[in-house]
Order: structure tokens, then sequence, then C-alpha cells
């Protein structure tokens, strides 16, 4: 492996190779290991590239196109809390905008950069999936709904002073490093702590069991008399 010093230690061998285990093709754990990479690492560093390749039996370069391709995976240091502010469509309308001119100029630092201290790197996000409870920031992807640019503002300012901070939907947020381990795929026993799904999401739902709406049954309909 690279002389630059590394995190990735025989555990983090060992976990790679428990990750491979639960796939039939060894090459589809790369998500999942690229995830373990940044737990250890911070980022997706040339050493982690470097293991990644050795245990799967690839190319680095093969390696490198998937974390390169993917905005989840990050290629230089981000901050113990990683904010993505939504700027898509209906975000943008409630706020979206506004609220990343004033977290990026009261951090001083623009998209896919990390502040001096270390605590919090931003990101323009193109969609965080939430458009129910527009505007939303993320924080190491956990929601913070319907946000305004003053309460972005104090939320950021709670990260840097050590703050424990609740997301809105699910557990407390946690670390970075914490928060890419499990989506390594090794739990942290959180995933039930906090609401799963607020008024908002639930309102279609609750249309269909008031209308007795429900989806077709029988699968995909076929095209043609031949079903070809």
């Amino acid at each position: 492996m690279t002389n630059v010093e590394t995190k990735l230690d025989d555990k983090a061998r060992a976990e790679m190779l428990e990750i491979v285990a639960r796939y039939p093709e060894a090459r589809s754990a790369l998500l999942p290991m690229l995830h373990l990479v940044q737990s250890y690492e911070g980022y997706v560093t040339p050493a982690g590239i470097e293991l990644c390749a050795e245990v799967l039996g690839i190319t680095e370069a093969e390696v490198a196109a998937v974390a390169t391709f993917y905005t989840m995976y990050k290629r230089r240091p981000v901050g113990e809390y990683h904010v993505g502010v939504c700027t898509n469509t209906l975000c943008a309308v409630m706020g979206g905008d506004a609220i990343w001119d004033e977290v990026s100029e009261h951090l001083g630092v623009g998209h896919d950069e990390t502040t001096d201290d270390g605590q919090v790197s931003l990101e323009r996000v193109e969609c965080n999936a939430a458009c129910d409870y527009a505007p939303v920031v993320m924080v190491n992807w956990e929601f913070v709904d319907n946000q305004t640019p003053q309460s972005a503002r104090e939320l950021v300012d709670r990260l840097r002073a050590g703050e424990v901070v609740e997301s809105t939907r699910g557990p407390r947020i946690c670390s970075w490093k914490q928060a890419e381990r499990v989506l390594a795929g090794f739990p942290d026993g959180l995933a039930t702590d906090g609401v799963a799904a607020g008024p908002a999401s639930l309102t279609g739902l609750e249309l269909a069991h008031e209308h007795g709406w429900t989806a077709p049954e029988g699968g995909q309909r076929e095209i043609g008399g031949s079903g070809k």
C-alpha cells in the first residue's frame, strides 16, 4: 500500500472482506466499501482506492471511476458535519437560495469547502429528496426540514459549538465518520430513533385510504398482443 499516512489498518481490511461476503459478486461491494473508507479517512483517499482495488481484485482506475461519479464520495477532507443545502426547484422557490447565501457568507466557505476549524463543510445539493418539507437542509445525510436563513445559520452555529442537534425525521445528528460507517452497513442501533415520517409525507397515503385507492394488481402491463 502507498506510503502516505493512512488510518486504514488490518481492522479496516477485515471489515471490507466482511462487506464483500454479503454479495454474490465481489465488485458489487464497492459502494459500501467506499463509505467504509470515508468512515476511517474522512474522504476517499488514494490509500482507500488502493485498498478497495486490492481487496476486490480490480484496478485502481475502476475504483476511482466510481468514486468520482457519485457526489456522496468526497475526494478531499470534509467537516465533522457536512451540510447540504438544497437549491433545486421547490426548495429554491421556498427560499433555498437565500439559505445558501446566508450560510455560505456566515461560514466564509463555498461549495465543497470546509471551515478552517474543520467542523463544517458545505455543499450545494441538487436535491435532498424531501420536497414535502422544503426548503430542506441535510447534515451528514439527516433531514433538517422547513428551514429559513436564520434557522440554518443557527443550525451551523450549534454544530460548530458541539451541541447535540436532533434531526427533524430521524435520530440525533452524528459525526460524518459515524454516518459513513452506517452507510457501509455497520448499524449504530439508532435507525428507529426519532420521527420516521411526518404528516406531509403521509398525506398521500391518508387520501388513498380515505378514497379506497389501491395500486393496480398484476405487475407491469404487457405492451402489444404478443407481450413483446
